[in-house]
């Protein structure tokens, strides 16, 4: 569906479906209510769904990368091991290092496949999975967002900067690290800039929730914030978090997509936006290549 014809309230309410404990069938109960011009508010809904078959860009036996799925200790996490997916590009190494966080429902295939291109932009990428303590995502957004939200949100990030440490530290690491993510996962990369300091070497956080204002000061690593302009509530704390960063002569670039909704980067919905979401792309790679040569 041409995303110019979903319903602004439509959108709303997938938002609000998709950061709540609202279930799919409720989701498309109240939007089937909401009386739209062009269609009806239930083929919208239906719509914004994510289709993860037709989303894949890099398979994941493509030549020029080796995938696999790796375990690391996690003292202080939800469970004291995690998993992940490593993605390292084709060669011998060593590799700049990328962190890739998911959103609120764990390791789909949209994170794997950005994983992926990571690696094929010449990035050692690695993605952990938050809900491995839980079993692990389960194959679908909706049971992962419940599994998600039963887990302690504190030790999520600290699996989260665990997997990050594991990643700094192997061995086809050049020791840079980078971490991007996506809605959630932009804001773990804003609290892994908090908690790692100098170790982290560079950070993009895609609509990615604010560090409080005190928190800013202990940031050493340079930012490229990602938001889309129509997502008021996490854009209505950019101001003041660019003010601190200020403050505290933190190196960042902050950019606002015009048109563009919440989770815009993400090719499974037709919330992605297709131009924005290349810009940003390639923002973050230039961004990595810039701050984790060797």
């Amino acid at each position: 569906m041409d995303t110019s014809k979903i319903d602004p309230r439509i959108y709303a309410l997938y938002d609000q479906y998709c950061h709540s404990s609202m279930k799919r069938r409720e989701f498309l109960k109240r939007a089937s209510t909401i009386a739209v011009i062009g269609g009806t508010g239930l083929a919208m809904a239906e719509a914004l769904l994510p289709n993860y078959a037709a989303a894949q860009t890099i398979s994941f036996t493509d030549p020029r990368i080796k995938a696999t799925y790796e375990t690391y200790k996690s003292p202080g996490g939800n469970s004291g091991e995690m998993r992940g997916y490593l993605v390292q590009p084709a060669g011998d190494g060593p590799f700049p290092a990328v962190l890739v966080v998911h959103e609120n429902r764990g390791l789909n295939p949209y994170i794997e496949d950005v994983a992926r291109r990571a690696a094929v932009a010449g990035f050692l990428a690695f993605a952990p999975d938050g809900l491995w303590p839980a079993g692990g995502y389960p194959g679908n957004d909706d049971d992962g967002k419940v599994l998600q939200a039963g887990l302690d949100r504190g030790k999520i990030h600290v699996d989260m900067l665990n997997g990050a440490k594991f990643l700094k530290s192997h061995p086809l690491s050049n020791g840079k690290l980078g971490a991007t993510g996506f809605c959630f996962g932009g804001g773990v990369v804003n609290y892994l800039a908090v908690e790692m300091g100098a170790d982290l070497n560079a950070g993009v956080p895609f609509y990615g929730r604010q560090p409080a204002d005190a928190d800013v000061a202990r940031i050493k690593a340079p930012l490229l914030a990602h938001y889309a302009e129509e997502d008021p509530r996490v854009n209505a704390g950019i101001e003041g978090f660019d003010a601190a960063l200020k403050a505290n002569g933190v190196s960042h670039e902050i950019h606002v997509y015009p048109g563009t909704n919440h989770g815009f980067h993400n090719n499974s919905t037709p919330r992605y936006n297709e131009a924005a979401a290349k810009l940003a792309w390639e923002r973050t790679t230039a961004f990595f290549t810039a701050n984790l040569a060797g």
